[in-house]
């Protein structure tokens, strides 16, 4: 048997430098003993990051949702896969087992049939964190449909930018959903969305909160009914190897949202053998990842990656302070949650309410914790692993990316030694690289650099959707033969890896990969702007919060300061989502610019973090005096 799950830092040394050395063997083994195939590939791995073109056990068949549910019903029927917590912690939790959930993937696979759904078509999930969020995606991958999840906090603008970009023919969404103590009427958002998409021509609605809501004939249909009448018998599609499985939208540094497109066996194999190791997965075990479905987290470590290991996976609709911010906790508590996976965001808040919330809840069930979404500070990894995992249950602080589909670097637990703050090691077959400004790589340790990736690994995302140019150019023109990862990071004495952050216009809030053009875009429509360029701050709950700095066409506008504040994160809002809004907004007469009009904002996020005893020289811009005056009126 190849070494599926790694049981000391021996075992590990020796598996990594396997997978560097041979990748192909490596990664064939793995794929051969641990999963199910219709038919072998041709190759394990070809193609190269110069073209830009890999594929990964290429000429293979398979259907990745035997692997996560079929396999396992003959042995595992009666486990719970989804074990569901509701909003309202007086509602049911709901126990899916692997036989039943087998059921339902069916049944929602045929309703999407009946609405002339057929493979490779596009379809638009817009959902909650309801059961059937995880079922709608599996019903697509059953019968070859390409999935394409938003995330329900994104305005109806975003949403229609995304259905459009990839031409979906059929939308699933609810009546609406429960946030806390808030109901939010995604229906009305989605119908506003469908104004503007002609592709789309049918919508199935979930009911949710029971909400009375506008139908319309001949494209909407309740969910329920069609469900009831279908067969829980599924034939599953055969796919390729390389058939895409799903897209999935994240932030561009400049323009449109990038759909990155993830295909089927490369990345089931990578994200259930990351699964395995990074959580340390047993039989029993009753795992927990807090992210939104809506997010790579979401797909790769609550639905595929988990279920291709016959795990029980947590689904939570709620928020972490509903009813209070003991909820986590007696989540944990009620089911013997035994891996938690969360955002430092997550960790920053509770860690600011009273430390009773933890420990009146008995956590002893606890092995491992997870940390994800972005960097954490030290101070939140200590109060994390001293009032959680109660210096027993080590942290795995895990950095990957929506384009790399899994885990990158990452601790494994009583494997790796951990340092709080650090990523620590490459997981087998990863490669990084660290590079400096001259393209050339650091060998040495005690280094920082831009973070790059030396080899193809399975779960790389192939392209983005519609737009192969733009895939070459954003991840493999900065640095020869090697996929750049956006963040820069240091590597210590002894190699471990701790991220400094991104280095292009992409910042992280509360874990939300942000870029800035889209929100400077939306700004720049108000009629009164001129111009607006946007940068992250430090903010001890996000992580980062986002600084405005906005010059008005008439200075003489600026007597309704608040007023325009307001209009201002309202078109945001309505654009991208409530989650981009502005922390702060400063009106400036200028921005800082170089003599070819480039926006200088490195001096600008240096100023929102008030650091700015060290701006650098700043007499080659174009308009050095205006730095002083943003310095003065700084928020």
């Amino acid at each position: 048997m190849s070494n599926y799950s790694i049981k000391n830092l021996e075992e590990y040394f020796n598996v990594y430098r396997e997978s560097i050395e041979k990748p192909e063997v490596f990664w064939g083994k793995i794929a051969e003993e641990h999963f199910t195939w219709r038919k072998r590939w041709n190759s394990v791995l070809s193609g190269d990051f110069e073209s830009a073109n890999v594929k990964w056990f290429d000429g293979a068949k398979l259907n990745i949702t035997e692997n996560c549910i079929d396999r396992h019903l003959a042995d595992r029927g009666n486990k719970t896969a989804i074990l569901f917590e509701p909003n309202d912690p007086n509602e049911k939790t709901q126990y899916i087992t692997y036989t039943n959930l087998s059921k339902r993937v069916n049944k929602f696979a045929n309703v999407l049939k009946a609405q002339g759904i057929k493979k490779g078509d596009r379809i638009c999930i817009y959902l909650p964190m309801i059961p059937e969020l995880a079922i709608s995606v599996l019903a697509c991958a059953r019968i070859g449909a390409i999935h394409s999840v938003v995330f329900a906090g994104f305005s109806s603008t975003a949403l229609s930018t995304r259905i459009n970009d990839s031409n979906c023919k059929l939308v699933i969404t609810s009546d609406g959903s429960y946030r806390g103590e808030k109901t939010i009427d995604l229906k009305v958002i989605v119908d506003e969305a469908l104004n503007n998409c002609s592709c789309t021509t049918s919508v199935l609605v979930a009911k949710r909160i029971n909400a009375d809501i506008k139908m319309k004939a001949g494209r909407d249909h309740w969910l329920q009914p069609l469900l009831d009448e279908a067969s829980d018998i599924c034939e599953p599609e055969i796919m390729d190897a390389e058939d895409p499985l799903f897209i999935l939208y994240t932030s561009g540094s400049t323009g449109m949202p990038k759909g990155m497109v993830h295909t089927t066996a490369g990345y089931m194999v990578y994200t259930a053998y990351t699964f395995k190791n990074i959580f340390q997965y047993r039989e029993d075990d009753i795992y927990w990842c807090t992210a939104d479905i809506g997010w790579i987290t979401g797909h790769s470590y609550i639905v595929y990656g988990p279920l291709a290991n016959g795990a029980t996976t947590v689904m939570f609709e709620g928020i972490p302070s509903h009813p209070d911010h003991g909820r986590f906790w007696d989540i944990i508590e009620k089911n013997k949650v035994t891996q938690f996976y969360t955002a430092p965001t997550a960790i920053r808040a509770l860690a600011k309410e009273s430390l009773s919330f933890v420990q009146n809840r008995d956590l002893s069930s606890l092995k491992v914790l997870g940390s994800v979404g972005e960097p954490i500070n030290e101070e939140a990894w200590n109060w994390y692993n001293n009032n959680v995992g109660n210096k027993k249950s080590p942290i795995v602080d895990t950095w990957w990316q929506t384009e790399t589909g899994g885990i990158m670097i990452s601790p494994i637990p009583y494997v790796t030694p951990t340092i709080p703050t650090f990523a620590t090691l490459p997981l087998p077959g990863i490669q990084p690289a660290l590079m400096d400004t001259n393209q050339t790589e650091l060998i040495e340790n005690q280094v920082e650099g831009a973070l790059c990736i030396k080899q193809p690994w399975p779960s790389i995302a192939r392209t983005i959707w519609g737009n192969h140019k733009r895939y070459k150019k954003t991840y493999f023109s900065a640095f020869k033969n090697m996929y750049f990862t956006g963040d820069g990071a240091r590597r210590d004495a002894v190699g471990y890896y701790r991220l400094t952050g991104r280095v292009d216009d992409v910042i992280i809030v509360s874990g939300h990969n942000l870029g800035t053009a889209p929100i400077e875009d939306a700004i720049n429509e108000h009629p009164a702007v001129a111009e607006s360029a946007i940068v992250g701050f430090p903010n001890e709950i996000k992580g980062n919060a986002l600084y405005g700095y906005i010059t008005l066409k008439d200075k003489g506008e600026r007597r309704y300061q608040e007023k325009l504040r307001k209009e201002i994160n309202q078109i945001i809002t309505e654009n991208i989502g409530p989650m981009a809004k502005l922390a702060k907004i400063q009106f400036t007469n200028g921005l800082p610019k170089t003599r070819s009009g480039k926006i200088m904002r490195r001096i600008l996020r240096k100023i929102a973090s008030n650091e700015t005893s060290n701006l650098g020289d700043i007499t080659t811009l174009l308009n050095p005096e205006i730095v002083a005056e943003i310095i003065q009126s700084r928020l």
